[in-house]
């Protein structure tokens, strides 16, 4: 004769069903939480000194990752550009940097808040840290950082907040 299940078994299932659906996994929230700490930097920041513009552009937080990209632009003429990936994987959050006429590096994170982000690869030649620091919601600076021929450098790249282009 075969036992007919009692209630506390069907209450059991039940509530492991229950906390597993509503329990997301582990790696999702961590990467949503920390990708996110980065979305202010989203939207088009603007620096400029007489004929040299530098701007860059950045996508909001979508699939762990913020695409961006910068330009530098003197008397009408393109001079430099970058895209970069700022992606969350297993070891974390980093700036994937992939600018012209140079090798790509890959700059792990070492500070991330709400308004500082910092990417260091002691490795690399120059530089070694790459950060922002949002000043206001319409200001900030970027930078770069590291020891070049023995010596502490620092170069500091103040923006401001611009319209995005749109198309013509």
């Amino acid at each position: 004769m075969q036992r007919k299940p009692g209630p506390w078994h069907y209450a059991g299932i039940l509530g492991l069903a229950v906390l597993l659906a509503c329990t997301p996994a582990v790696n999702s929230v961590h990467s949503q939480t920390v990708i996110h700490r980065a979305a202010w930097l989203s939207g088009c920041w603007e620096r400029g000194s007489g004929s040299r513009t530098m701007e860059e552009q950045w996508m909001a937080p979508r699939g762990d990752a913020m695409l961006g990209m910068s330009r530098a632009v003197a008397d009408g003429r393109l001079v430099g550009y970058e895209l970069v990936l700022i992606r969350e994987d297993t070891t974390g959050l980093a700036y994937e940097a992939h600018p012209s006429g140079q090798e790509s590096a890959r700059f792990p994170a070492i500070l991330i808040s709400d308004t500082t982000l910092i990417f260091e690869n002691p490795e690399h030649d120059f530089p070694q840290r790459i950060g922002y620091d949002r000043l206001r919601t319409d200001s900030l600076i970027g930078w770069i950082e590291g020891t070049r021929d023995g010596e502490l450098r620092r170069i500091d790249f103040p923006y401001r907040r611009v319209q995005c282009p749109s198309e013509p």
